[in-house]
C-alpha cells in the first residue's frame, strides 16, 4: 500500500486527482532536494487551507454557540486555528509520517516542527476542498476539532490562560480569582483534580487535569471563555 493509500484509508476518502494530496504533503525542501516532478510544494494550498478551515470553523462555532457574541466566536476561532493546536491535531492523525521532506529537514527533525505539521494541515484540508468540495474538508475538519469546539477550556496548549485571566480581570475592575481544589482522585501514578475559579462569587471556570497546574490552567481557560460569552 503506497503512503497516499494509507493516508486515504486514515481520511476514509478516496481522491480522485491523486496530485492532490501529493502537493499536500510536499515540503518545499523536497522539491529543492530530491524530487524531479513538476506537482510542486504545498505552499499555494496551504494558503487556500488557511481560508478553508476560517470558514468551516466559523459556521461549526456559529451552529454549536448561538448564544455568543461576535467577539467571542471570533476569539475561538483564532484560537482553534492557531499553528500550534493545527500542529497538535496534525499529530493526533500521525500526519507527520506522510511528509515528504528533503534531506536537511529530515535531519532536523522536520516531522515534527509545529510549523510544517500546520501548514500541511491546512494544504491537505485545502486539498480536500479542491476534491470533493466542501463537505470533503469539512467531514476532517469536524473530526479533528470537535471535541475542541465542544470544550474549549481543553485549549491550554502553550497558553497562560492564568495571566491572560489575571489581566482580564484587573483591567474590568474584577475580584481576584480564587482557585479552589474541588476534587482529587485516581491512583498514585494517574492523578486526576478538578478546579473550580470563584469571581466574584460566581463559579467563572471549572477545569480538569493530571496536574495541579494544568487543571488550574484549564479552568482559567475556561473562565475566559465565561467572560467572553458575557457570562
Amino acid at each position: 500500500m503506497t503512503k497516499i493509500q494509507q493516508l486515504e484509508h486514515l481520511l476514509e476518502y478516496s481522491f480522485h486527482d491523486k496530485s492532490l494530496p501529493v502537493q499536500a504533503l510536499t515540503h518545499p525542501s523536497y522539491l529543492h532536494e530530491i524530487s524531479t516532478n513538476n506537482s510542486g510544494d504545498y505552499q499555494r494550498l496551504e494558503f487556500l487551507g488557511d481560508a478553508v478551515i476560517g470558514l468551516l470553523l466559523a459556521e461549526l462555532l456559529y451552529e454549536r454557540y448561538p448564544n455568543w457574541d461576535e467577539g467571542a466566536l471570533s476569539q475561538l476561532r483564532s484560537r482553534l486555528a492557531g499553528q500550534d493546536v493545527l500542529a497538535d491535531r496534525a499529530r493526533t492523525m500521525g500526519l507527520g509520517d506522510f511528509f515528504l521532506l528533503g534531506r536537511g529537514e529530515e535531519q532536523t527533525s522536520g516531522r515534527k516542527k509545529d510549523s510544517i505539521l500546520a501548514d500541511v494541515l491546512e494544504a491537505l484540508i485545502a486539498a480536500l476542498y479542491r476534491d470533493g468540495g466542501l463537505p470533503a474538508a469539512c467531514a476532517l475538519v469536524k473530526q479533528l476539532f470537535k471535541d475542541l469546539i465542544d470544550t474549549p477550556e481543553m485549549l491550554v496548549l502553550g497558553r497562560d490562560s492564568k495571566s491572560e485571566l489575571q489581566e482580564y480581570l484587573s483591567s474590568n475592575n474584577y475580584s481576584a480569582p480564587e482557585y479552589l481544589l474541588m476534587e482529587e482522585s485516581g491512583p498514585p501514578h494517574d492523578r486526576q483534580f478538578t478546579f473550580h475559579i470563584m469571581v466574584d462569587a460566581t463559579i467563572a471556570g471549572i477545569g480538569q487535569g493530571k496536574s495541579k497546574k494544568i487543571a488550574q490552567q484549564a479552568a482559567a481557560a475556561a473562565a475566559l471563555g465565561f467572560f467572553s460569552a458575557g457570562c
